[in-house]
């Protein structure tokens, strides 16, 4: 007996919106089945207003409302049971986001809540990552977001520790990660991958998604340290019109790719990994696995 439920996924972060819809086939003695039936990404960079002015601009307000009311009646037509609604790094540090969410409630019927790094990174984390991770190897997860970076250590099966930085592609694309911010990440990754003898990366997020996209791979098998610095030299040879003519990047993605690349190059350095592996998962796969299992 097949049974087919549908949960929905907003994440409302600082370079794009997502609704993910997805269906979740339930069999008799098999584990559930999350398969995505709808995928919608709207570049609202809310990061560009909230790093830069502090709030979300009356412009970006407006689009947010149209692309939740449209979000509200695409999930009515899927005939979603159950959604949630995250909004990450941008809205967190905008100082007229409590006016955004009520307004948004109010005017497209969209409850969403503003959590901070660390419930990002553990939502992320409770995706699919148990199939990758090998309990007798050590991974660094890093998930790069226009706002912010979420770095966690997982080893012998197990989450070590955990780790946001406010260094996102929107910051450095408005060049506002300072060195500092740079020899923190450093020390971090530096001082909690010393014990450990090999370590190998986990990457999520739209930029990496495209990289492995373009180096033509199958899913399961991970790109090396030699191919994520060559395709950093070769983006950054490229002016961004090229990115867009030549590569077929979106226009909002053709400018952050290179600032999301040289975040996993220097993970990759700092940690001595020499690879990456590119799962298929992001916030919005996370919020479906974990309402569908109850933890949020």
């Amino acid at each position: 007996m097949i049974n087919i439920r549908k949960f929905a996924a907003i994440d409302i972060g600082s370079n794009a919106m997502r609704l993910l819809i997805s269906n979740v086939v339930e069999q008799d003695g098999k584990e559930p089945q999350f398969n995505k039936s709808s995928l919608v990404r709207v570049p609202i960079r809310l990061g560009q207003d909230a790093f830069t002015v502090g709030e979300i601009s009356p412009e970006n307000i407006d689009r947010m409302v149209d692309a939740m009311k449209a979000f509200n009646l695409l999930m009515k037509v899927h005939k979603v049971e159950r959604y949630m609604a995250f909004a990450t790094s941008a809205m967190r540090e905008a100082y007229n986001a409590k006016e955004v969410v009520a307004l948004i409630k109010k005017k497209a019927d969209i409850k969403i809540e503003i959590i901070d790094g660390k419930k990002e990174a553990a939502i992320i984390a409770s995706t699919d990552l148990h199939h990758l991770i090998k309990s007798d190897e050590t991974y660094l997860f890093v998930d790069v977001g226009g706002g912010s970076t979420e770095f966690t250590l997982f080893s012998s099966g197990k989450m070590i520790t955990s780790r946001s930085f406010k260094a996102g592609t929107v910051r450095l694309l408005n060049n506002m990660v300072h060195d500092v911010v740079w020899d923190e990440i450093e020390k971090w990754i530096k001082t909690n991958t010393a014990d450990y003898e090999e370590v190998t990366l986990i990457g999520s997020g739209g930029n990496i998604n495209k990289l492995f996209k373009m180096s033509g791979k199958q899913q399961e098998k991970p790109l090396s340290y030699i191919y994520i610095n060559s395709q950093y030299a070769f983006l950054n040879s490229l002016t961004y019109e090229q990115r867009i003519s030549e590569l077929g990047l979106n226009s909002d993605r053709a400018d952050v790719i290179i600032h999301a690349t040289r975040i996993y190059l220097n993970a990759m350095k700092w940690s001595g990994a020499r690879q990456i592996y590119v799962p298929k998962i992001g916030l919005s796969d996370g919020i479906v696995k974990a309402m569908y299992y109850g933890k949020i």
